[in-house]
């Protein structure tokens, strides 16, 4: 019995499907590393919650205890984990509250409280500093990152793009190397200083652009087109870096392969025009690899919005994230980080998919 050919429909659901699958076991090694990074971090956010001398330190062992903290790493992390947290004795109405519900085990003399949170049920938790769920901190600033993300990720494309394409068609010339060695440093330009470099100057000199910000303070809170663009410019082309060193690189190895291959000789024989040639026929088989770098870009741009946006005060995902982090506000670390660990993996999976699509010779 013959078995039917798989479509392509099918394969692609069935690929799609096995991806997801095989990030279960990734997300959850990120969630273990990183919650015995973030436990093992110099600082106590209970200090810096109750930084107040007029609070005793028994005030301030009870507050510890009621978000337990005074507990094993372990158990902080199953409790995270699950939203289920255990402790010793009978302790239910010490810990039973409204959104917190607690039952006693007399057999193995443990309390189990439940409080209907835990990332395996969606619940990214309560953020220590703002006592707001970390879902809606991250949902407030994710519209600012996305701008700042799209923003940088297209002017790394419309940049990256025709300079490794005219690298390429003009091999080993003075632009040629010259595209190679800035490729080189906008690699290797960290960008805190670059984005402190560029509000120096055309912000702080010459005025000519906002130092931060997403918009301008004013009485009206209208939206207003032409003032969100100007104060986009400067994050986007700190952020933007990177890409574009990667990509002109990226583009120049494949243009250099497509040019060398039949159809290319055979259009310059027919007489093609040469603008053509390299921005049509091998412009379009050369971008088919850039699909594989969508994840790592998708990547940079989380990772270095965490930089840009502190550094511009841009209100976004990434400026939460480092306050966060200087604030000792665990929950929302943690919840940012497998927010941004998720997006990494959907990138990649995205990349690979899109890499099926355009190119049907390959197999997944």
């Amino acid at each position: 019995m013959h078995r039917r050919p798989e479509g392509p429909v099918q394969f692609m659901t069935r690929y799609v499907i096995r991806r997801l699958l095989q990030a279960i076991p990734t997300l959850l090694g990120v969630s273990v590393i990183s919650f015995v990074l973030v436990y093992n971090s110099p600082g106590d956010p209970i200090l810096i919650r109750t930084f107040d001398p007029n609070i005793t330190q028994e005030t301030r062992e009870i507050l510890r205890r009621q978000l337990g903290l005074d507990q094993h790493w372990t158990l902080q992390y199953i409790g995270w984990l699950t939203g289920v947290t255990l402790r010793s004795g009978d302790v239910v109405e010490e810990f039973t509250r409204d959104d917190f519900h607690c039952s006693y085990a007399a057999g193995l003399n443990t309390t189990f409280c439940n409080s209907g949170g835990g990332i395996l049920r969606g619940n990214l938790g309560t953020s220590i500093a703002t006592n707001q769920a970390v879902w809606e901190r991250l949902t407030e600033r994710m519209w600012a990152t996305f701008q700042l993300g799209v923003s940088a990720l297209l002017f790394s494309l419309l940049v990256g793009v025709p300079l490794g394409v005219l690298s390429a068609v003009r091999q080993a010339s003075l632009f040629d190397n010259s595209v190679r060695v800035l490729a080189v440093v906008g690699n290797a330009l960290p960008s805190f200083w670059f984005g402190l470099m560029l509000i120096y100057y055309f912000g702080v000199i010459r005025g000519w652009l906002p130092t931060g910000g997403i918009r301008t303070v004013s009485l009206t809170y209208e939206f207003d087109l032409v003032d969100r663009i100007r104060h986009l410019i400067l994050p986007t082309v700190v952020l933007a870096v990177g890409g574009i060193a990667v990509i002109s690189r990226f583009m120049r190895t494949e243009t250099l392969e497509v040019i060398r291959t039949d159809y290319i000789r055979m259009a310059r024989a027919k007489g093609v025009a040469a603008t053509r040639i390299w921005f049509v026929h091998a412009l379009g088989n050369a971008l088919i690899p850039l699909m594989t770098i969508l994840g790592p870009a998708i990547l940079g741009v989380l990772s270095g919005a965490v930089i840009v946006e502190t550094i511009f005060s841009w209100p976004g995902m990434g400026r939460m994230t480092f306050s966060a982090a200087v604030q000792r506000d665990y929950p929302t670390v943690l919840g940012a980080v497998m927010f941004f660990s998720l997006l990494t993996i959907l990138g990649n999976l995205l990349s690979d998919v899109l890499y099926g699509v355009v190119d049907p010779r390959v197999r997944l």
